[in-house]
């Protein structure tokens, strides 16, 4: 700008890259933390050590959402700066705070509940205790039923052949969408063949009305997983 100073964002940049690789540690324990809680599911119904593992599901959505709002506040402040172009460089520290306290003052416990990967973790945990035939506590119940009512599956309706393939999954998928589930392989194979052709994927399940799947509507579906596993386990036990 003529006569002004010249700010560069370089640094700025570098900052928002490195804790957007904090993001994905923080992403990578709540993965941990959930399959650590289907462990203790399958092995021993704990509740209490299960609740802990809830514990540490919401602290971590809780960094999450910090560091959401940290980064937003940097960019907006960015975006604020080459928009005014002003005379003399701001002091972007200061800026970025106030930014920052006006996000976290709006904060809710609500706020945590919703985070994609709690949510996730709260299925998982239901449809494990209902595969494997096991009672959930009151409280854990009423807070799934609030993410979703229409989840519960029990073992003895489950399928665990692949719509596509017949044959019993390995490394089953559910479409969040739908709620059906597919092996993965076989689903991102339907996927594809469709995007070449220009046309959308529609759920393979019969009677499914659903006719546009993406991958990004899919998701590991780990308590199936662990249930074909069971099963196989007690097959082989009795043979």
């Amino acid at each position: 700008m003529p006569g002004g100073s010249v700010i560069s964002f370089n640094c700025v940049d570098s900052s928002l890259s490195s804790l957007k690789n904090c993001q994905s540690y923080i992403n990578t324990g709540m993965d941990i933390a959930t399959s650590v809680a289907l462990d203790l599911v399958e092995n021993c119904n704990d509740v209490e050590e299960v609740n802990g593992m809830k514990s540490v599901m919401l602290e971590y959505a809780a960094m999450d959402r910090e560091l959401n709002h940290y980064m937003q506040a940097v960019q907006d402040t960015v975006h604020q700066i080459k928009q005014d172009k002003p005379e003399d460089i701001p002091d972007l520290k200061d800026l970025v705070k106030k930014k920052f306290t006006t996000l976290e003052s709006k904060n809710s416990d609500s706020d945590l509940r919703r985070n994609e990967k709690f949510v996730h973790f709260m299925e998982q945990l239901k449809r494990m205790r209902e595969q494997f035939g096991l009672q959930s506590t009151t409280d854990a119940n009423e807070a799934i039923e609030q993410i979703d009512e229409d989840i519960a599956v029990t073992q003895s309706q489950m399928n665990f052949c692949c719509p596509i393939t017949q044959m019993e999954m390995q490394k089953p998928v559910r479409n969040k969408i739908c709620g059906h589930n597919y092996e993965e392989t076989a689903i991102l194979k339907i996927i594809q063949h469709r995007e070449h052709q220009k046309k959308k994927a529609r759920c393979p399940k019969i009677g499914c009305s659903h006719l546009d799947v993406k991958r990004s509507d899919l998701e590991p579906d780990e308590a199936l997983k662990r249930a074909i596993e069971s099963q196989n386990k007690q097959s082989r036990t009795v043979h």
